[in-house]
């Protein structure tokens, strides 16, 4: 019986210890400066997607995550901190991204995410850095030509976990059946095999994979704006402040138009002046 209560004891001496670490780790989170914190480390740790084409996609030939998001992160990180500052890059998916933020495994997202009310509630965003709309990508032929015709067919659309872009199409055709995959990628891949009539998310999105998969295409229009703005934790105005600062230096040097061009110069329908709009 003693032997119990001593086992006992200890057990609910280690949880007590358990809790407080973990307190104490969410503490220290809440405190740290990122900004001072990545000028003395001369890094940002960017949070990107590398399932995305166009936006930042892993390229196999040399392991690296390469797009507009990822050139854009290595410009602001120059201007935040130098021309020795570094960029460092974590994939995530839209499951994924928030809770590695709130872990502080990366100090801010890039990952063709937009500010929501829902969103806003959790962190904080910077101006928006890509105006996008939300539209669908279809085979060539189909008879799906815009949001309306996945309503009146009460088609199945597919989306990925952790994306708006499944709620907003829940509002705009109710009719729709509605299938969530992982990733673009697991998405591509059950719209290929006939489990979905139609894939939505941001038509910028829909643009880098109309142009791996040349059977497929992006309906005209969109039905929803859909912005871009980077996700910070809250409690880092400092932060926040500098990627503000450092967009505006971006775009007033040039430097973001040629970035934009680089990636988006040979995409069809592609409109320059909406996408840069601040």
């Amino acid at each position: 019986m003693k032997r119990l209560i001593r086992n006992l004891s200890l057990l609910l001496t280690l949880v007590a210890v358990s809790v407080m670490v973990t307190a104490c780790g969410n503490q220290s989170l809440a405190n740290k400066n990122v900004l001072k914190t990545d000028q003395q480390e001369k890094t940002i740790t960017w949070g990107v997607k590398a399932d995305t084409r166009l936006f930042g996609l892993l390229d196999t030939k040399d392991n690296q995550i390469k797009g507009f998001e990822i050139d854009l992160a290595k410009a602001l990180t120059k201007q935040m901190l130098g021309k020795d500052g570094k960029a460092k890059f974590i994939q995530v998916t839209s499951s994924t991204r928030m809770p590695m933020l709130k872990n502080g495994n990366i100090d801010a997202i890039m990952a063709t995410m937009t500010p929501t009310t829902e969103r806003r509630k959790q962190v904080d965003f910077s101006n928006q850095y890509f105006l996008a709309g939300q539209s669908l990508l279809v085979k060539k032929g189909s008879s799906i030509k815009n949001v309306q015709d996945l309503n009146k067919q009460k088609a199945t659309v597919l989306g990925v976990v952790g994306s708006d872009s499944v709620e907003n199409v829940a509002k705009v055709a109710p009719n729709a059946k509605v299938l969530q995959l992982t990733d673009y990628a697991q998405a591509m891949t059950a719209l290929k095999s006939g489990q979905g009539q139609a894939l939505t998310t941001d038509n910028g999105i829909l643009y880098g994979m109309s142009l791996q998969n040349p059977g497929y295409e992006v309906t005209r229009g969109s039905f929803i704006s859909e912005p871009y703005g980077i996700a910070i934790n809250k409690n880092q105005k400092d932060f926040r402040l500098a990627v503000n600062k450092a967009l505006k230096q971006v775009r007033a040097s040039g430097e973001y138009n040629q970035i934009l061009h680089k990636w988006f110069h040979n995409v069809k329908g592609f409109d320059y002046k909406e996408a840069a709009k601040e």
